[in-house]
């Protein structure tokens, strides 16, 4: 459902992760450029297997301690939002500066659906405010099995 970021995007998207870096005194490594690039070229819900994976078809070279401190490094920089699904694998997808997403999770193939929605926003909103709360943020996260699963059980 989220849209990969177009040329100009990920320029910036590297650009702000350089300027992070510089300012917390870390180098701007090849690796790190291809582990980050590799992820804002990439949809979905990646765990650090599959970046590393990925990264490697570019640089077989890259371990899986660079790819993990890289992807925690976009996580710091607010480039990239750390989540935690169902089956407790870290998985990373680009963060959403003007945007917001739920999830759909099939707990047979673990098949993650984004989806938004209006009404439960709303929602959401309504039941802060009865209760006082003025929300800052949320996770929305729906568990159950997915289409394909269910003809699979039949």
């Amino acid at each position: 459902m989220t849209a990969l970021p177009s040329e100009q995007e990920i320029a910036t998207l590297q650009d702000t992760l350089t300027a992070y870096m510089e300012r917390k005194g870390l180098r701007s490594t090849n690796q790190r450029r291809i582990v980050s690039e590799v992820f804002f070229r990439t949809a979905g819900h990646l765990s650090i297997d599959d970046m590393l994976g990925l990264v490697r078809k570019q640089d077989s070279r890259v371990g899986y301690a660079t790819v993990y401190r890289t992807m925690k490094l976009l996580v710091e920089c607010g480039l990239a939002s750390e989540r935690q699904f169902d089956d407790t694998v870290t998985r990373f997808e680009v963060a959403q500066k003007d945007g917001h997403h739920d999830h759909l999770i099939c707990l047979e193939c673990k098949r993650i659906v984004e989806f938004e929605d209006d009404e439960i926003e709303r929602l959401q909103e309504s039941l802060a405010r009865r209760y006082g709360y003025k929300l800052r943020s949320h996770k929305h996260e729906l568990y159950g099995v997915c289409t394909n699963c269910q003809q699979r059980q039949v």
